[in-house]
């Protein structure tokens, strides 16, 4: 019998912040996105104090005031350096598993000879916390999809203790999908939701009540497994393997919207090389490249205006100085004056394995290509070592108007060497 676990980080950027600072531990907290946004990260704390996912930044300065509400930059470098630290953890405990985001994972106990899943669901919230300081609760299930729904359920009920096995109880599957909303159900979104609830179908238990033939012309055949899976009958497997990307992307909301195009230029020459990094990582070319800059949409009381460039790039590259003029290009090809940019960057598209290009007579001579992968593993090399952006092209002021806000970033503790924690006597 498939028995899938769904280990999920509880606010884990709450928890990350909570790790290298316990100052934060019992008062409501809130990590805002990019730029100090919106809420995207909430403490227990903060939920009970009414701080909305989502919410904007400036609509929470009376909770700051009345509850002590602490308001965090966000910090990605911080937050996915721990994501790896925990997901290295949990590999250790099953044969199979699958990081679906950067505070989860699947784990395949299939075959498992453990005689308490949930005692050593409990050992496994225990070792991550010891070693990671994060808190994780743990979901188990006949199905990947039974698997999140019991994992939503260890968070909210004090009496699972951040645990709660479906799989070696089957008779507590079809409580948890009577107390499960069909909107909260993975993979139903609002849409969905909708639909069934003007058909009466309001809870996971509905769903699986509903027939075969409506369920496939209302949500389709991924709606169809999803069914197929709160009954019990597995339909998606680990991806112990994941395919390579398609895409990749990079950009960001301005903290000021700027008029200038050299400004704009700047930005989204950053955000070529910053792109070329990440494919260069993961061992991919980029055949195309789309350059990309609009107007802030909720200024009704200024134009309106959006950019979009495509750059088709023969041979597919990675370098970074051939994806900086091919963003450049797009970008003035498209460029119009007189509007207030709020937002840009660069998409690089067709990614693949630069093994699997067939040459042509338009290739680049063996030599040349050699050349330029040195330069780029010499540029990134030093990067990794003295720090990102230590090594680039073109001078960008640290003060550019486009320059992401983070008033209350805690330091790198983990991925740089200036910011390592300091023990007091």
């Amino acid at each position: 019998m498939a028995v899938y676990a769904l280990v999920d980080c509880n606010n884990f950027y709450v928890s990350c912040e909570r790790v290298f600072n316990p100052a934060l531990e019992g008062k409501p907290v809130a990590v805002l996105s990019n730029n100090d946004g919106c809420a995207v990260a909430r403490s227990a704390e903060s939920k009970a104090i009414g701080v909305p996912m989502g919410e904007p930044a400036f609509k929470l300065r009376h909770l700051v005031e009345q509850h002590g509400l602490i308001l965090q930059s966000s910090n990605y470098a911080l937050y996915g350096d721990m994501s790896e630290r925990v997901m290295s953890v949990l590999a250790t405990f099953a044969p199979g598993a699958e990081v679906y985001s950067i505070d989860e994972c699947f784990l395949d106990l299939d075959g498992l000879s453990v005689p308490d899943l949930t005692e050593w669901c409990q050992h496994i919230r225990a070792t991550v916390k010891r070693w990671t300081g994060i808190p994780v609760s743990v979901g188990l299930g006949g199905t990947k999809t039974l698997a999140k729904l019991a994992n939503r359920l260890a968070k909210t009920s004090p009496r699972a203790n951040g645990v709660l096995d479906l799989a070696s109880h089957p008779g507590w599957v079809e409580p948890a999908l009577k107390r499960t909303p069909v909107r909260d159900v993975w993979g139903i979104g609002r849409n969905y939701a909708g639909h069934c609830g003007i058909h009466g179908i309001l809870t996971a238990y509905d769903l699986t009540r509903a027939e075969d033939g409506w369920v496939r012309k209302t949500m389709g055949a991924v709606g169809l497994r999803t069914v197929m899976e709160l009954r019990g009958i597995p339909v998606h497997t680990l991806d112990t393997e994941p395919s390579d990307k398609q895409t990749t992307c990079c950009s960001r909301s301005f903290a000021e919207s700027v008029t200038g195009y050299e400004h704009v230029h700047d930005a989204v020459l950053t955000f070529a090389s910053r792109a070329a990094e990440k494919i260069r990582a993961d061992g991919l070319v980029a055949g195309a490249l789309q350059v990309f800059a609009y107007t802030d949409r909720f200024r009704r009381d200024q134009p309106q205006v959006s950019l979009n460039a495509m750059v088709r790039l023969a041979p597919p590259t990675d370098a970074t100085p051939r994806l900086i003029a091919a963003a450049v290009s797009g970008l003035r090809s498209a460029w119009r004056d007189g509007y207030a940019y709020k937002k840009a960057g660069v998409i690089l598209i067709d990614l693949v394995n630069p093994a699997n290009i067939p040459r042509d007579l338009f290739s680049p001579a063996p030599e040349t290509g050699a050349r330029s992968r040195a330069l780029m593993a010499a540029v990134d090399g030093l990067n990794g070592r003295l720090g990102k952006g230590a090594v680039g092209y073109g001078l960008i002021p640290k003060d550019a108007p486009w320059q992401m806000r983070c008033g209350n970033r805690s330091p790198n503790y983990t991925t740089a060497w200036s910011d390592l924690p300091v023990a007091k006597a």
